[in-house]
């Protein structure tokens, strides 16, 4: 998702080995299904104010007389938050209560369970967050939707958590100097007047709020390509408009990557647009928003257009159901990444991030030792760390040798398949590798996703007679780990030899043949392993 610039603090967590972490439990996720919000929303120059129609279609799980939407609430004096000003259903105006950020609404009669509802909500207000509305690098007034994680109910009433997915339709009556991007298709662009112009998205998949958005700026904008039959455009302010045209074209193959290798695309377009995001990219379903200065004609950034288009299939389409499991989104964009660099550039190209990234884990657990899923942050914006991008990425990079390649590829199309357009916990991604490659992941998963670190190896080595005396340790204070150790000698003249050892214990005493004497010993030479230390000549 997001390639975050900001130094974040971080939460450390112990877990027990042999427990897997407790879910918070949100009733009202139990309560409702939101199927569809149509969202009609009036922009303007002359105040920063917005004013909103939100028509949103339930389903209610349960018989409820009353339920609670998402939106940030507009307190006494305050300049900023969103005022209601009624909510109806089929023309009958309904009691509600607004506090804070929650917007209680009570039935005219009491539902069901497996009733469909459809109620309108009117409101307005200056978004405190969410919509960014501010001046991009050129100086224009712009309006961007930012919603991650949890930050589209400061300006859309909504259910705002990433298990509850609906399909949506945006209709943005703007100044028509604007230009209006969205999700999905375009249904309507129509002049309403010499001032005004209604601009209508719709998007057929289930999207999590997360990644609803609209943009509006003075955009040029031009077909980029497809793939599969994808339509994939490009959107950029228009002083950058050579420049942007350029960079974002590389989206064009990244998506035909993602496509062959994992399964189909879900949303009916890409646009690829430069924007006023927080983050160095967010990952809008079908509709990305870039940092202002990805654009520089220099396509520097092909590693972060291929991190965001990742994220169309793992975090938007099959998304994490808990915001703990972000792994699920932010390690298989990052890994996913990595992948495509490895397809088009080659494996050392590959290697060169992996042993930068695995730095940055090994860095992030000396400042904060906590596990990649980590249950006890409740700031969600803290779980932008190196756990959930670099470890995480590092972690899909040895499952993949621990399954084979074969089944590496199998498992991640299976697991694709079976939770597209839906929501997904670790342990079902556990469950669909397991059954690619026909192995027991338990240990696998728990040491590496579920308890924090990282083996710290050290220990020499001796050569006499043909035989190569290893001793090694794992030094870290928490239990060993255990995982294959791959070790290549090196000798004179350029030989060597290979051995993988099984790394059980704290403590490896072993013996291995070689024919000639080692100069240098190298531990995981094929960057396969998530580890620090080496091993020294005896003296």
């Amino acid at each position: 998702m997001r390639i975050f610039f900001h130094t974040l603090l971080f939460t450390a967590f112990a877990l027990s080995a042999t427990l897997l972490p407790a879910q918070h439990s949100i009733p009202r996720l139990e309560q409702l299904d939101v199927l569809h919000y149509t969202f009609q929303l009036e922009l303007s120059d002359e105040t920063d104010e917005i004013k909103g129609v939100a028509s949103i279609d339930i389903r209610f799980l349960q018989p409820q007389a009353s339920f609670t939407l998402d939106l940030v609430g507009k307190t006494e004096g305050a300049e900023k938050g969103m005022a209601v000003s009624s909510v109806t259903e089929t023309g009958e105006n309904l009691r509600f209560e607004h506090e804070g950020e929650a917007l209680a609404i009570y039935l005219a009669k009491p539902a069901v369970a497996g009733e469909q509802h459809s109620f309108q909500v009117r409101y307005a207000g200056i978004p405190a967050d969410g919509l960014i509305i501010d001046k991009n690098q050129h100086g224009d007034r712009t309006f961007f939707g930012d919603n991650w994680p949890n930050r589209a109910h400061h300006w859309l009433p909504c259910i705002d958590h990433p298990s509850d997915k609906a399909t949506v339709d945006l209709i943005v009556t703007a100044p028509n100097h604007y230009q209006v991007v969205g999700n999905g298709m375009l249904v309507e662009e129509s002049y309403l007047n010499d001032s005004t112009t209604l601009t209508h998205w719709r998007e057929e998949a289930p999207l999590p709020t997360k990644v609803i958005v609209i943009g509006a700026a003075r955009f040029a904008v031009q077909r980029a390509g497809e793939a599969e039959g994808i339509p994939v455009s490009t959107w950029v302010y228009y002083q950058d408009r050579e420049a942007g045209f350029y960079d974002y074209a590389q989206a064009v193959p990244v998506m035909q990557f993602f496509i062959d290798k994992i399964g189909p695309y879900s949303y009916q377009k890409l646009a690829n647009v430069q924007s006023k995001t927080r983050y160095g990219g967010m990952e809008n379903a079908g509709c990305i928003f870039y940092f202002e200065q990805s654009v520089t004609g220099q396509r520097d950034h092909e590693d972060l257009i291929a991190h965001e288009v990742a994220h169309q299939w793992f975090g938007n389409s099959a998304s994490e159901k808990n915001w703990h499991h972000i792994w699920l989104s932010e390690g298989f964009a990052t890994y996913g990444a990595n992948l495509y660099i490895e397809h088009t550039y080659g494996r050392d190209k590959m290697v060169e991030r992996l042993q930068s990234e695995r730095q940055r884990a090994i860095a992030f657990y000396r400042r904060k030792p906590a596990p990649i899923v980590d249950t006890t942050v409740e700031d969600w914006n803290e779980l932008l760390n190196p756990n959930s991008y670099q470890k995480a990425g590092f972690v899909l990079h040895m499952l993949r040798r621990q399954v084979g390649e074969e089944a590496f590829w199998q498992g991640l199309r299976q697991y694709y398949a079976q939770y597209r357009n839906s929501n997904a916990l670790t342990e079902d991604f556990q469950r669909v590798m397991e059954q690619a490659s026909g192995q027991d992941l338990s240990t696998f998963f728990q040491q590496w996703l579920y308890r924090a670190g990282f083996p710290r190896l050290e220990g020499s080595w001796k050569y006499a007679g043909g035989k190569l005396q290893l001793s090694i340790r794992q030094a870290q204070k928490e239990a060993p780990f255990i995982f294959p150790l791959d070790i290549e000698a090196k000798g004179p003249d350029g030989k060597s030899r290979r051995w993988t050892v099984d790394l059980k214990e704290q403590e490896l005493e072993t013996t291995l043949d070689c024919p000639f004497e080692p100069t240098e010993l190298v531990l995981d030479p094929d960057t396969w392993l998530l580890f620090t230390g080496k091993l020294e000549p005896a003296k």
